[in-house]
C-alpha cells in the first residue's frame, strides 16, 4: 500500500477512485483477472461515511460474490429474516424471498463493512492507497489516460491507465473532471434524512426489519451490530438544519410523530449524535467515455427511502469489472464494453428509479398505497411481492398491473364511496403518473440512446 514516486509517471491497467461498495467490487473484480489496479481513496480505513447502510437480500448476495459476507458478518450484526411496514392501520409483513441461497438482509454499519471490502479487495490483489486526493485526470485528446494526485506524503504523483473508475460517490471529484457532473435525468426528494444508533433493548425483535408511516412521515427501525439499533426518519423537506441542534429537533419530533417507532424505541438509549443527509435528489448520470466509467453514486443515485445503494454498487461495481477486465488492450473494445455497461445499469435501474421516487416525495399515504396495505395485511403472497421489489426479486410494474391496479381502484372506491373526490383524484394522479414515467422511460432513459462518444485514435494514447 504504498506511494509511486513524484519523480515518475507509474502505470497501471486501472486506477480506481474510491475504496469503498463500488470501487473495491470493481477493482476486486479486476485484479482477480489478473489486472494490475491501483485503488486510491482520501480517507484512511477504517473509516465511516454517510450512509443507511441497508443490505436487502440481494446486496446480501453481493457480498457473498465479492468474498466478502464472512468477513462482514464476523462485525455481528443480526440477520434480518422479516420485513414489516405499518401504515394507517395496517401492517404487512413477510419473509425475504432467497436470492441465491440468501433470504436475509442485514445492517451493518459502514465503518466495519468498509474495512473488510478494502481488506477484500486488497487480498484479490488490488493495490489500496490511503490519503490520496486526485486533483486532475490526464487527457490525450478526447480520451482519458490518467490521474495526477496529491500522495499521503503530501507530494504529486500520476498514474498512467487504460482505465479511469470514478467510484467516488455523489460529489465525484472524476465526475466533475470528465464533464459527467450534470445529470442527465434528476428528481429532487420530497424527504430529508435524519438517523441515529440506539443500544437496543428487544432482543426479541432484532430479526426485523421495520418500516412505519404515519402521515407524511416515514420511520425506520434495523437492527445492526454491536447490539445497537438504527433508526431513521425522513420527514418532508423542511429548511436546511444549519443552527445548532435542528437536525435533533427535527428528528425527535419525528418520532414522536410516529407512535409506533416510539413504541419500538422504548427503553432504548441513543448512542451518539444525529446525522443528516438533506436536499437529496436520485439521478442518473452520464457514466461511461473514452477510458472512464463512474459506478455507484458516481453516475447513479436513489433516494435511501429504498435502501438500493449499497446492493447496486457493489452489483454495477463488480459488472463493470467483469466486463473491461478482457478487452483493457483494445481501446475501441474497451470503450463498446464500458458503453453497454452504462446502458444496462439505465435499463435495469429505471423502474426502481421510478419507484423510488414515488415513496421519496414526502406525502401523506393516498387511498390507493392504503389499499395495498389494506389488501397485503391479509394476503402472504402479496406482503412478499412488496418486500421482494426493495429486494430486487420482483419488479414494480409486477405489482402495478393493470389488473391488481383496477382491484385497488375499486376497493377504495367502494370503501370511500362517501366521499369519492379524494380516491378520484388518485386513480387520475396515478395514471398521469404512469404515463410521465412511461415517457421519462422512453425518452431521457432509453439506454439504447447512450451511445459512446467519440474515441480518440488508440495509438495517440499513452
Amino acid at each position: 500500500m504504498g506511494d509511486s514516486p513524484a519523480s515518475a509517471v507509474e502505470r497501471a491497467d486501472v486506477v480506481v477512485v474510491g475504496a469503498r461498495c463500488a470501487g473495491t467490487a470493481t477493482a476486486a473484480a479486476l485484479a482477480r483477472a489478473g489486472r494490475r489496479v491501483i485503488v486510491l481513496d482520501s480517507a484512511h480505513f477504517p473509516s465511516d461515511t454517510l450512509s443507511t447502510h441497508l443490505l436487502w437480500p440481494a446486496g446480501v448476495a453481493e457480498l457473498r460474490r465479492l468474498g466478502a459476507l464472512d468477513g462482514v458478518a464476523e462485525l455481528g450484526a443480526p440477520r434480518l429474516t422479516r420485513a414489516y411496514a405499518g401504515g394507517e392501520g395496517h401492517g404487512i409483513g413477510s419473509a425475504f424471498p432467497a436470492l441465491d441461497g440468501i433470504d436475509y438482509a442485514m445492517c451493518v454499519r459502514r465503518t466495519g463493512m468498509d474495512g473488510v471490502l478494502v481488506r477484500t479487495a486488497a487480498a484479490a490483489g488490488a493495490e489500496i492507497r490511503e490519503r490520496c486526493r486526485v486533483t486532475n485526470v490526464v487527457w490525450d485528446g478526447r480520451r482519458c489516460v490518467g490521474v495526477r494526485y496529491t500522495n499521503a506524503a503530501g507530494a504529486e504523483a500520476e498514474i498512467a491507465a487504460r482505465l479511469v473508475v470514478g467510484a467516488d460517490g455523489r460529489r465525484s471529484t472524476i465526475a466533475r473532471l470528465v464533464g459527467a457532473e450534470r445529470p442527465f435525468a434528476e428528481v429532487p426528494s420530497g424527504r430529508d434524512c435524519y438517523f441515529a444508533y440506539w443500544r437496543d433493548s428487544a432482543p426479541d425483535r432484532r430479526h426485523i426489519a421495520a418500516q412505519w408511516r404515519t402521515g407524511a412521515d416515514l420511520g425506520t427501525a434495523f437492527p445492526c451490530d454491536d447490539g445497537l439499533l438504527l433508526c431513521l426518519v425522513q420527514p418532508p423537506t423542511g429548511p436546511s438544519p444549519r443552527r445548532p441542534g435542528a437536525a435533533e429537533h427535527r428528528y425527535t419530533e419525528a418520532i414522536e410523530r410516529i407512535p409506533e417507532l416510539g413504541a419500538r424505541l422504548r427503553g432504548c438509549e441513543r448512542v451518539g449524535r444525529v446525522r443528516s443527509a438533506t436536499g437529496l435528489a436520485s439521478y442518473f448520470r452520464r457514466s461511461s467515455g473514452p477510458g472512464w466509467a463512474l459506478p455507484g453514486d458516481a453516475g447513479h443515485f436513489k433516494d435511501p427511502v429504498t435502501a438500493q445503494g449499497i446492493r447496486d454498487a457493489l452489483h454495477y461495481g463488480r459488472l463493470l469489472g467483469e466486463a473491461v477486465a478482457p478487452v483493457l488492450d483494445d481501446a475501441r473494445r474497451l470503450d463498446d464494453a464500458v458503453a453497454a455497461w452504462d446502458r444496462r445499469r439505465v435499463r435495469e435501474c429505471r423502474e426502481i428509479y421510478h419507484w423510488t421516487n414515488r415513496l421519496a416525495r414526502g406525502e401523506t399515504m393516498r387511498p390507493l398505497e392504503i389499499e395495498l396495505y389494506r389488501a397485503a395485511t391479509h394476503d402472504p403472497e402479496l406482503a412478499e411481492m412488496v418486500t421482494g421489489i426493495f429486494s430486487r426479486t420482483r419488479r414494480p410494474g409486477e405489482l402495478n398491473s393493470a389488473a391488481r391496479s383496477a382491484r385497488f381502484a375499486a376497493g377504495a372506491l367502494w370503501r370511500g364511496r362517501h366521499h369519492p373526490v379524494p380516491v378520484v383524484a388518485d386513480v387520475v394522479r396515478e395514471v398521469r403518473d404512469s404515463a410521465a414515467e412511461w415517457l421519462t422511460t422512453h425518452t431521457a432513459l432509453r439506454s439504447d440512446t447512450l451511445r459512446p462518444a467519440p474515441t480518440a485514435d488508440p495509438s495517440r494514447s499513452r
